[in-house]
């Protein structure tokens, strides 16, 4: 890519990122280039499609993503604990944008979408979390990454499009996690040991 051409894309990405978090995944291309300083061709011949601009914005906080699994896992902490931090991190990440938790979720599984490599690093780094628990044997059998995902991101969607306060979140999370751990591991755990 040309020095100008980066340059471009580069100011297409940041400034997508702001109007993406103001004014949701949805907002109007048009305002995107003019903020950039870009005509409408530049964008579309950087990013054809919303997905693909989406997705470029995305590939930021992925990083951050693998990271705070990682943590999790490294923590040692009781099923619990360590579920509620990683849903409400994964909840926290895919919410930065207004719209951005239905179309994430909804994208989850299928191979055919643009943004399907953010939500398989996703998906990975849930997976990490939930194989760490189930060799420790507090998790039930049974329990599948994909379906946790799109569970998590429908609580997310709930409390975007209905701006819930952060203890509704916190609440349909335990119910959540209720459900996971193992029956073993289900008496005198507290979800905020």
């Amino acid at each position: 890519m040309r020095a100008d051409a980066l340059k471009n894309h580069e100011k297409i990405v940041e400034v997508a990122a702001q109007v993406f978090s103001e004014k949701g995944l949805d907002a109007p291309i048009d305002d995107i280039a003019t903020r950039a300083g870009v005509g409408a061709g530049t964008l579309y011949r950087h990013f054809p499609t919303r997905d693909d601009l989406i997705d470029a914005v995305v590939k930021s906080w992925m990083n951050q993503i693998d990271a705070a699994a990682d943590q999790v896992v490294a923590s040692g902490a009781p099923a619990r604990v360590a579920l509620m931090e990683w849903f409400e991190t994964y909840v926290s990440r895919i919410s930065r944008n207004k719209g951005g938790p239905a179309k994430i979720t909804s994208a989850m599984g299928k191979s055919e979408s643009p943004i399907y490599s953010k939500c398989e690093t996703l998906r990975l780094a849930n997976d990490r979390v939930l194989s760490h628990l189930r060799e420790r044997g507090e998790l039930r059998d049974g329990v599948d990454s994909l379906e946790v995902c799109r569970l998590i991101g429908g609580i997310a969607v709930v409390a975007d499009q209905g701006t819930l306060p952060s203890d509704s979140i916190h609440s349909m999370l335990t119910v959540v996690i209720e459900g996971l751990v193992s029956s073993d591991h289900a008496v005198g755990d507290s979800s905020r040991e």
